[in-house]
Formats: structure tokens, C-alpha cells, sequence
């Protein structure tokens, strides 16, 4: 973890005073807090505010649901949870990242933890781990107060599609009861690249409504549930060859929480939870389909996690300790089913309803040595037990791996250590860690998976070793005047049994144009490494002009480079703050992609540059409020921007088979909050 940074004061999730998180960094979604946020404010997309953290990239296959990355690792290596929920996706494809079945109405921050210093309730998190922060209203804490609450409006509309935003939300709050609820819905065609090119099925509509509530037992112990039920529909993927008919969410939880007095525990933590995730695949709204095919999938998980923070001074240092054990059950299923003309169905089970218990402990300390220097421990061992239960999935992967068994045990770990060293004007930042993850459902059991990035089918593989990997890392960061600050932040990633799908030649493709058959397998080792530079000077009080640079490399056993590593890119702010106003300029861009995975089928990217512009202006109306003699504060806020002003054709490296970006976007935001 590089830079740790303290941000209890946003974190207004935990309804209940608790004790502070180690984070790397936080964009905040909901309004009313201070730190880093999207532009377009709450009518962004999860995505557009995910853009705004350093170390995460995002793989889009469309206009919808765009797959996190983490210093250059993709899903199987990261881990995202929601409120320390563990959620698991259930397409094939990754078409429904846990990321698409939450709103910005719902959430409060986006919280990540770079490489293995994960959140406790993270595993497998070789490259990093991203909690999504639920919004609540939570429990007023001064008794002096009067019960209060808020009704505010979201709504907004962007040129480029016909993108339409509508959003509301309800939240009381009292010293014994709070609830909070509301309901977004996004709707867009197709959208344009540059040059008024349009993408075909590139359109979506979505719908997300959620309840959250906690009712304080004692002055010191509360309850919480949570309620979410996400639908979207008509969802268009131009990079793939299937739409998605159907992605649909249903989240709960139940939440008992404890703060201590005069001890050294401080909060006591348990959380139960359940969700199910249904996805349809869809390609009956395609041309020229040469075989239509059915494609369902289904995920359901159960878990709890229980965390205890405490507080102590051993050998006159001052240690915060977190302990959390958790576990999750998680089932996932998926088949296909093909219509050939003139013959009959053929069925096939692609995930073979594999059942996976997993048991993990967690063990975190702050240390602090002195006023200058501090130490952050972090470790976790975890026990995982999977089994298959469909038949026909069982028979078929047995055909390729003869006397593979129905059940697997896994035993996985991480264990980092950062150090911190404050210095006049400047903080110093060094750290290492080794961690390791079990193989995903799709790498040990998938079968014959079609993935249209290098357009190969994709066989699982039960016989692959677990993955480790050793992170070293260093931040420094260096405030040479008052008003200008300078940061350089590198780490790297040594693997060993690196899991990636290998060619097998013996093997024919299954699907329509495949060019053949990979199974997954073990490369001996591979290193990812990442370096970035950034600064900021403010001028003035009004004026500040930010500007980041990044470059990742990679190398496989054989010297090549792996697939999806970012080329060099930039990017440069200028903003302006006055009262209500404020506005910004932005610059980015990615220079040429000269090194990328030819291996594993990728083509290069050229370079690209874009520019956008964005402003907002808030004003308040107060009106009286004769009942308890206060007054209540009205806010509205208007945003708006054009975004690639000078409507540039462009892709990305990780835009799934270079499906080209949006061209010239104008759009217009508005709250309403009373």
C-alpha cells in the first residue's frame, strides 16, 4: 500500500462513532463531503467516479458496466466487496462487474486499498481491493437536536446518446431511528464516436432502489439492515457478440454494531448478508447470428464478517488493532444452449454450479513509533473448499482432465508490512508484502468460454497451483513551496505461478470464427510494475493547475509483455474556485501502446489526446422554520460540460476489441436538495 492516507472524516458510513481506516484513497459519490468526485457529481456513473482514483483503470465492452482494474490486474486478482459484502458476478464474460449493481444514489465513497494491504475483508487481493461505501443517513449524535430530514432530486441529460438521468432520495434521521431510500434510473441509446460515427448496440437502461435503516438498541449498540434491488435492461455490448437481456440484483444485509467505553476495544462489528444475481444473455436483437444461443447465468452468496477494532499502548507506542474473521458461500452456475437450424438444441454447462466456502482471519496494526514514523501491519490467512454439483459439468471437464475430483481445498494468505516517515515538508512512504489467490471458478472449471478479445474458447483447468506474488512499493511525497506539492509513487509485482490461458492445439474451437482453444495454466513467473509522478501548485486562493504522469511494464517467463498493461499516459487540470462557482479544464491522454501482449492476441493503440470542460454553480435559498424557530437551507446545484471538445475519433488499450470512445458530449446536471 503506498500512501496511506487517514480519511475517518468522510467515512460517514459507519453510523456509529468507530475507529479510523487506512486507506489509499477515496472518491467521494454522495454530496455534502469533501474529496475528490466526479465532475458530473451525483449523476455520474459508479465508472466515471472510479476514473478519478490513481491505480484504477477501467475495460470497457460498451457503454454500461465497465470491468476495474487495479494496477493493471483485472477482476480475478482484485477483490470488491460493498460495505464488506463479498458479491460475485454471474456472466461468463464479465459483462456485470460488482461495480454495475450499485448507483451513486446509494453510496456515500468508493474506498481503495492499493496491492495486498487490503480491507479486512479482502481476498485474493494481489493487486487491490475496492469497497464500495454505502450511503446512510445515520443516527443524530447530538441530543440537543431535532430530528431531521431530506428530500433531494438528481436529474441530467447528455447529448451524446440521449443520456437520461432521474433520481430521488428520502432520509430521516433521529437519535433512535434513521432510514434512508430512493430510486435512480439511467436510460441511453447509441452513442457517437468521433466524426458522428455511431456504435451500434451501445445503448442500456437501468433502474436501482434501495432502503437502508438502523435502530439504536442502547446509547451504544445498533442495528442495521440494507435493502438494494438493481435491474438493467437492454443492455448493448458493441465489443461482444451478445447483448444482455436481463442483469438483475437483490442485496441485503443485517448489521449489529457495539462501541466500547473505558476499554481498550473500541467497536465491535457483525454483519450478515445474502445476494443473488441473475444474467441473461441476449442475441436475438443481432443480424446475421449464425447460431442462436441461450446464456444464463446465476450467482447467490451468503456470508458474515465480524470485526473487533481496539486500542493500546504497548511499550509506550500507541497500537490500533482491527481483528476480523469472515466467510462466504458462494454458488455459481451457468449453461448454453445452441439452436443450430434444422437440428437439434445443444446444451452445454460452461459453469458447473460450483459451490465455494471460504473462511478467512484478519489481522491489522497501526503502529505508531513516534511522532514522525509509524508502521502498518496487515495479514490474512484464508481456507477455501469448492465443489462441483452438476453432473453434466463434472463429466465434460473430465473428458480433458481425467480423474480430476468433484471437490478442491485451497489454503491462500497475504501478509504486508509499510513503514512511514514524516519529514519536514515531505513523507516517505516503503513497503512490501507477499500474498496468493485460489484460481477463479472460470479459470479451474469454465468450459469452452468464448473470449471475443483474442477470439479464442476458453477451457478451465481444476489442476492449476495458486498464484503468489511478492509487492515491493515506495511512495514520496515532497511540498517544495507552501502552494506546490510533488509525489512520485512506483511499485512492482513479482508472481510466481502466474494463471493465464495457454494455446492447446489439440483441441477444436467450439464457437462460430474461434481461431482455436486455450486452457488455463500456470506460467512459471511474470512481473507487472507501475510508476507515476504527479504535482499540484495553487497559485492563488481561486487557481489550482494539477498534472499526473504513469507508465507500466510487464514481462511474462519468456520476456514478453502481458495483455492489458497501460502505455504512458497523462493528464493535466486546471481548475478555478470562487463562492458558488467553480470550472476546470482537463487534458488526457495515452501516448502510443508500443509494447503490448501480441501472444495473447492483443494489437497495439494509437496515441490520443482529448480535452473537456466542466463548471458548476451552487446556490442556497433559507427559509424559516417557524416549528423550531431554524432555518432550512434549499441547495440547488447545475453542472455542466462538454467532454472531448474537439470531437476526436479515439480508443483506448483497454477498450475490449478497440470499440472507439465517445465523440463530442455536452451535458447539463441538476440537484435538488431541501
Amino acid at each position: 500500500m503506498l500512501g496511506v492516507i487517514l480519511l475517518s472524516t468522510i467515512l460517514l458510513g459507519d453510523t456509529l462513532a468507530t475507529s479510523s481506516q487506512h486507506l489509499d484513497e477515496v472518491v467521494v459519490v454522495s454530496r455534502g463531503q469533501s474529496g475528490k468526485r466526479s465532475a458530473k457529481g451525483q449523476a455520474a456513473t459508479i465508472d466515471e467516479h472510479l476514473q478519478e482514483l490513481n491505480h484504477v483503470e477501467l475495460v470497457r465492452r460498451g457503454s454500461y458496466a465497465w470491468e476495474p482494474t487495479v494496477n493493471n490486474m483485472q477482476t480475478e486478482r482484485l477483490s470488491t466487496t460493498i460495505d464488506g459484502m463479498k458479491i460475485f458476478y454471474a456472466c461468463t464474460d464479465k459483462m456485470d462487474p460488482v461495480t454495475s449493481y450499485v448507483e451513486s444514489s446509494n453510496l456515500q465513497s468508493i474506498s481503495l486499498s492499493s496491492g495486498l494491504n487490503g480491507n479486512p475483508q479482502a481476498t485474493g487481493n494481489i493487486g487491490g481491493a475496492i469497497d464500495l461505501k454505502l450511503r446512510k443517513a445515520g443516527f443524530l449524535h447530538d441530543y440537543e437536536s431535532h430530528n431531521s430530514h431530506n428530500f433531494g432530486v438528481n436529474t441530467g441529460y447528455e447529448t451524446n446518446g440521449h443520456v437520461q438521468v432521474y433520481g430521488t432520495d428520502l432520509a430521516y434521521a433521529s437519535k433512535k431511528f434513521y432510514a434512508n431510500g430512493g430510486t435512480f434510473y439511467r436510460h441511453a441509446d447509441n452513442y457517437e464516436a468521433g466524426g458522428n460515427r455511431q456504435v451500434d448496440y451501445s445503448q442500456f437502461q437501468k433502474i436501482n432502489t434501495f432502503v437502508n435503516c438502523g435502530y439504536r438498541l442502547a446509547t451504544n449498540d445498533a442495528i442495521e439492515s440494507t435493502l438494494i434491488f438493481d435491474r438493467a435492461t437492454d443492455v448493448g455490448y458493441p465489443a461482444l457478440n451478445m447483448d444482455v437481456a436481463k442483469a438483475e440484483a437483490i442485496i441485503t444485509s443485517l448489521a449489529y454494531k457495539h462501541l466500547f467505553q473505558r476499554s481498550v476495544l473500541e467497536s465491535w462489528e457483525t454483519k450478515g448478508y445474502y445476494n443473488h444475481i441473475v444474467h441473461i444473455m441476449d442475441d436475438t436483437t443481432r443480424p446475421d447470428v449464425q447460431i442462436h444461443m441461450d446464456m444464463p447465468g446465476k450467482s447467490w452468496t451468503a456470508g458474515f464478517y465480524s470485526m473487533l477494532n481496539a486500542q493500546a499502548k504497548i511499550l509506550d507506542m500507541t497500537n490500533n488493532v482491527s481483528l476480523n474473521i469472515d466467510s462466504y458461500y458462494n454458488r455459481l452456475f451457468a449453461d448454453m444452449t445452441m439452436y443450430p437450424g434444422g437440428a437439434a438444441p445443444m446444451y452445454m454447462v460452461t459453469w458447473p454450479d460450483v459451490g465455494t466456502l471460504n473462511m478467512g482471519a484478519a489481522l491489522t496494526d497501526d503502529i505508531r513509533l513516534s511522532d514522525q514514523s509509524a508502521i502498518h501491519f496487515s495479514g490474512k490467512l484464508s481456507w477455501q473448499h469448492q465443489q462441483l454439483h452438476n453432473e453434466e459439468g463434472y463429466k465434460a471437464l473430465s473428458v480433458f482432465f481425467p480423474g480430476m475430483q468433484r471437490q478442491y481445498h485451497q489454503t491462500t494468505g497475504r501478509i504486508a508490512v509499510n513503514y512511514q516517515l514524516s519529514m519536514i515538508n515531505g513523507q516517505w512512504c516503503i513497503g512490501a508484502g507477499w500474498g496468493s489467490r485460489a484460481p477463479t471458478v472460470t479459470e479451474a472449471y469454465g468450459y469452452y468460454l468464448n473470449n471475443t478479445f483474442d477470439q479464442y474458447d476458453y477451457i478451465g483447468n481444476p489442476r492449476l497451483k495458486n498464484e503468489s506474488a511478492i509487492e515491493l512499493n515506495t511512495n514520496f511525497n515532497f511540498t517544495i513551496l507552501p502552494s506546490f506539492n510533488f509525489s512520485i509513487d512506483a511499485n512492482a509485482f513479482l508472481f510466481s505461478n502466474y494463471i493465464i490461458g495457454q494455446f492447446e492445439n489439440r483441441l477444436s474451437a467450439m464457437t462460430v470464427g474461434a481461431e482455436g482453444v486455450k486452457v488455463y495454466g500456470n506460467i512459471s513467473h511474470a512481473t507487472i510494475a507501475n510508476i507515476s509522478l504527479s504535482t499540484e501548485w495553487c497559485p492563488t486562493r481561486e487557481w489550482r493547475w494539477s498534472a499526473k504522469g504513469s507508465y507500466s511494464t510487464s514481462r511474462d517467463h519468456e520476456g514478453g509483455s502481458l495483455p492489458l498493461i497501460a502505455p504512458l499516459s497523462y493528464q493535466s487540470r486546471l481548475s478555478y474556485a470562487k463562492g458558488a462557482l467553480s470550472a476546470q479544464a482537463d487534458v488526457k491522454g495515452h501516448a502510443r501502446q508500443a509494447r503490448f501482449g501480441s501472444k495473447y492476441g492483443e494489437t497495439g493503440t494509437p496515441a490520443w489526446t482529448i480535452v473537456s470542460l466542466s463548471a458548476s454553480y451552487q446556490f442556497s435559498l433559507k427559509r424559516s422554520s417557524a416549528q423550531h424557530d431554524s432555518a432550512n437551507h434549499h441547495r440547488f446545484i447545475i453542472r455542466a460540460g462538454i467532454e472531448n471538445v474537439f470531437d476526436r475519433y479515439y480508443t483506448t488499450y483497454s477498450d475490449w476489441c478497440h470499440i472507439p470512445q465517445k465523440g463530442r458530449n455536452i451535458y447539463m446536471n441538476l440537484s435538488f436538495e431541501l
